[in-house]
């Protein structure tokens, strides 16, 4: 059985493992997810509430995390990365994680989230073209890939360029 849960400080080494083993052999990694999720940890963005861990057999088995960017002066979650053991996959891990992390954030009243990511994958949780909401991505050539998920909090002006946290420039 798999269960979601925040992230404890013990999870930290495991998190990062796991990572660098969903990360390996993906078609779009930068192989620095891993480092990412640790330098988000130290950053002013990070709100714990939003990095979970998916445990099986008293072990992380995949791991998701949303951290704050700015849009229209505001602060918008951003999310990723999203990893899952390779030996793993196809079993629904990674989708329990997104519906976790949507339910965290709407429970707590955040506007939206963003991320990066495949449109036929994440549209099956909502997710849009962000330019559809008039939110566009810091680098234009990602097209649809940059994308939104408008939640219950979400207000029509919040338009504009998403700056990601930090440490994406220098790990994503």
């Amino acid at each position: 059985m798999t269960v979601i849960r925040r992230e404890t400080e013990a999870d930290a080494p495991l998190v990062h493992a796991l990572h660098d083993a969903a990360f390996a052999a993906a078609e779009h990694s930068s192989g620095h997810e891993a480092d990412l999720v640790d330098a988000l940890r130290t950053s002013g963005d990070w709100e714990p509430a939003y990095s979970l861990v998916a445990e099986a057999d008293d072990r992380p088995v995949g791991h998701v995390v949303a951290t704050y960017g700015r849009l229209a002066g505001e602060r918008i979650l951003g999310l990723g990365p999203i990893g899952v053991d390779p030996a793993l996959h196809g079993k629904g891990i990674g989708s329990a994680l997104m519906h976790a992390a949507i339910a965290a954030a709407e429970a707590r009243d955040e506007p939206a989230i963003v991320l990066l990511g495949s449109p036929v994958y994440y549209g099956r949780f909502g997710f849009v073209a962000a330019s559809e909401h008039g939110v566009e991505a810091p680098d234009p050539n990602w097209g649809p890939y940059f994308q939104i998920r408008p939640l219950t909090a979400w207000r029509s002006g919040l338009r504009g360029v998403y700056t990601y946290s930090p440490a994406f420039d220098e790990f994503g």
